[in-house]
């Protein structure tokens, strides 16, 4: 008995260790800016927005699955491979709307994070906002990066805020079930604006950098690991623990995806609120409905996964600019051996938090960090697919035909959620 005890505690472990940068960026899907996606939609819809999170789940598996790949595979992040294999001009232009679009979405995330530990706590907001600029800078500049993986990686159990959330509230769960599998489609402007939103937030290009570049990172962290173009017998472990760790990964992010949908569903929508516009708002209209408990959970989640993401979207620009230049790159260097990497890192989070000192309206810098993002995401799926397809640079570990499917059919969604966007736009 206790040697099955034991057993079960070692494969626990042993899958805890096998997550890491899937898991990671499937969290960092779920930060404030996108919890606020998903409160309007849930808020605005109610359960007619549900389906969005099991139509999107293959998608957001198969382009993350891909770029994980990439970077594994060759030893370098995106951005590196498509400097070295496609026009400079092209990787150059990605990055710096890539850079714009992350600082604005730091910019978000921090605010809503100093915005719901004030409603938790009290106090300055903008003291806030400092301080957490202030501890991911530290944290990822001082912090060596076999250190600092497993904090990213316990952060994301912070998401599990909004899982017991749900339970606080009442749901009518036959109705929930049939809304989700049975969608409930409309072609108004403001649905077909919230369900391209959704899709936006999920599926992201700065995910993207992220992974590949975790990946990269990871390799290299480990004694006698190589890209797998120079050690094919790695390959089988290697692309195994990729599959698990980005299936879980992203699966984690669709779930807590729409559990806040649910929430808001059941209690904003519910009673009326229809016109949320950032997630400490939602959590501020969730007490009087849900009660105290919901309330607290709600708001400490967006301060964790705020902690989580900010670091990320800082990193995956400071990856993909450093890469375009062919500057040393990495968590994993210090300070003085990649002084551009980290200078991109720093600017990012301190433009990040000096925005919310601006008159600047977050809302509507947000809306165009989206369409930033929409539009730049096309082209970075299209040249993913084609590079994870050529055997010049995968060598024998071209992509598969599934793989092949579900990078072009997200890549395919995410081109008619872009033109529906700019279609209704101003509608």
């Amino acid at each position: 008995m206790k040697q099955e005890k034991k057993n079960e505690r070692a494969k626990e472990v042993s899958l805890w260790r096998t997550l890491g940068p899937g898991l990671i960026t499937g969290a960092a899907d779920d930060d404030p800016s996108g919890i606020a996606t998903y409160s309007q939609a849930g808020a605005r819809f109610g359960y007619g927005t549900l389906w969005t999170v099991l139509f999107t789940f293959p998608l957001m598996v198969g382009i993350q699955v891909v770029s994980a790949r990439i970077g594994r595979v060759t030893g370098h992040g995106l951005a590196a491979n498509i400097r070295l294999h496609y026009p400079r001009a092209l990787v150059h232009s990605i990055v710096m709307l890539l850079l714009l679009a992350n600082t604005i979405n730091i910019a978000a995330d921090i605010g809503a994070m100093a915005a719901a530990l004030e409603l938790l706590v009290g106090g300055p907001a903008h003291l806030y906002a400092i301080g957490f600029g202030a501890i991911s800078l530290l944290l990822q500049i001082f912090i060596p990066f076999s250190r600092y993986a497993p904090i990213l990686k316990a952060l994301t159990l912070t998401l599990f805020a909004y899982v017991a959330t749900v339970f606080i509230v009442d749901l009518p769960w036959a109705e929930v079930l049939l809304a989700t599998v049975t969608p409930s489609l409309s072609l108004r402007p403001d649905y077909v604006v919230v369900v391209v939103a959704v899709f936006g937030t999920t599926i992201s290009p700065y995910l993207f950098f992220w992974q590949a570049s975790q990946e990269v990172e990871e390799q290299r962290a480990v004694p006698g690991e190589e890209p797998l173009m120079h050690a094919p017998e790695q390959a089988r472990s290697a692309l195994r623990r990729i599959k698990i760790d980005t299936y879980l990964g992203m699966g984690l992010s669709n779930l807590v995806a729409f559990f806040i949908m649910l929430t808001a569903a059941a209690t904003l929508n519910r009673h009326g609120i229809t016109d949320i516009e950032t997630s400490a708002q939602a959590a501020e209209a969730l007490r009087p409905l849900a009660g105290e408990s919901a309330f607290v959970l709600f708001s400490a989640g967006i301060v964790g996964t705020g902690l989580l993401a900010v670091p990320v979207l800082a990193g995956s620009a400071a990856y993909a600019v450093a890469e375009a230049f062919g500057w040393p790159i990495g968590l994993g260097r210090t300070l003085w051996n990649a002084k551009g990497f980290y200078a991109i890192v720093t600017v990012a989070t301190l433009l990040g938090v000096a925005l919310n000192f601006s008159s600047i309206d977050p809302i509507k810098a947000l809306f165009g960090s989206a369409v930033v993002n929409g539009v730049i995401a096309v082209p970075i799926m299209a040249v993913m697919m084609l590079m994870a397809s050529r055997q010049d640079v995968m060598g024998p570990f071209v992509v598969t035909r599934r793989l092949k499917v579900l990078g072009w059919c997200a890549t395919a969604v995410m081109a008619l959620a872009v033109f529906a966007m700019l279609a209704t736009w101003g509608m």
